[in-house]
């Protein structure tokens, strides 16, 4: 009987902690030990994983890893900038992977988590069997313009001036670099900071999804959420976008001549993702021209959860497995 939606809900069979100066970093291992291993990179920065994020991936064939970058989710500590930046996130995924006697695996991130799986590719082309990405950010300077000063504001001029209604007007120039300078600064007050996290993250929801929230349901939703994740999506997103990711412009395409031709890759982004333009999918997809690269289309926004996203996610997983397993084979007959 074919999968429909998302596997059953499953428990971690082993978690941990990997210390790295002041930083924990949280880790743990589902599904089957001997499976094909996933490296999960989550979006963000930020955000942490998730429970359903084990669940795109078959328990009986995958040994799913998922970790909570520096920061963020159930490392500690919370909102830690320090000894905080994409080449520390990058190295602790390696160390995960060498503590857990893993040489190689399938890499699998969307929006932020896409910028880390495309990177770890090229930074450990070896360790790599194959990529799938979903709501492609390069990390370049014009997707952060788009989204945090000011291009978005055509689709959503409403949540726009909400965003920016915290700025005076010489400051609504910049808004990245303003939230930037009141976040650490501190002179902040400790209520207009938690209004800096609270709008900031809500800003991201507005328009995270095809179908949109109701002001209503998204301010009940805040009213309830752990103050300690807003802080952390909110610190570590303006920390990373105000410092370019800490890529040189361009890095990723400048250096997909690292990324292995044979292997199996997918992009998948939605038509309507304002998040992550789609133009950033097209670029990669032709800068990877001479690779294994396959890239979907979906009626979607920029969540995983959007229907379509998600179904296309689901049969993507199962067919680089597929693909990955027949390599395998071929080089055990040679």
């Amino acid at each position: 009987m074919p999968q429909k939606g998302l596997f059953p809900p499953i428990e971690p069979y082993n978690r941990g902690y990997l210390k790295r100066g002041k930083h924990k970093i949280y880790f743990e291992e589902s599904g089957n030990p001997k499976g094909l291993p996933v490296l999960y990179f989550h979006g963000g920065p930020g955000a942490g994983c998730s429970p359903k994020d084990r669940r795109f991936f078959n328990p009986k064939k995958f040994r799913i890893i998922l970790f909570d970058q520096r920061g963020c989710g159930r490392s500690k500590p919370i909102a830690r900038i320090k000894e905080n930046t994409t080449w520390h996130l990058i190295q602790d995924a390696k160390n995960i992977l060498d503590k857990l006697n893993i040489n190689k695996v399938l890499v699998f991130g969307g929006s932020w988590g896409s910028t880390m799986a495309l990177i770890f590719t090229i930074i450990h082309p070896n360790c790599v069997s194959g990529i799938i990405a979903r709501g492609i950010f390069l990390g370049e300077r014009s997707e952060i313009d788009y989204s945090e000063n000011g291009l978005i504001a055509q689709h959503f001029p409403q949540a726009w001036e909400r965003f920016t209604s915290l700025l005076s007007a010489d400051e609504k120039r910049d808004p990245l670099a303003s939230y930037y300078k009141k976040l650490f600064d501190e002179s902040t007050k400790s209520r207009k900071l938690k209004k800096l996290f609270y709008e900031w993250a809500r800003f991201e929801d507005v328009h995270l999804k095809l179908l949109t929230p109701s002001q209503k349901n998204l301010d009940k939703y805040y009213a309830k959420a752990d103050y300690k994740i807003s802080k952390a999506i909110s610190t570590l997103e303006i920390y990373y976008l105000y410092n370019n990711c800490f890529l040189r412009d361009g890095y990723i395409t400048k250096n997909i001549c690292r990324i292995p031709r044979d292997i199996p890759i997918s992009l998948v982004h939605g038509k309507y993702d304002v998040i992550c333009p789609p133009k950033s999918a097209y670029k990669l997809y032709r800068a990877l021209s001479r690779h294994n690269v396959q890239l979907h289309w979906t009626h979607a926004g920029h969540s995983k959860s959007d229907i379509e996203t998600e179904k296309k996610l689901l049969s993507e997983v199962k067919r680089l497995y597929k693909e990955i397993k027949e390599k395998d084979k071929e080089k055990d007959i040679c």
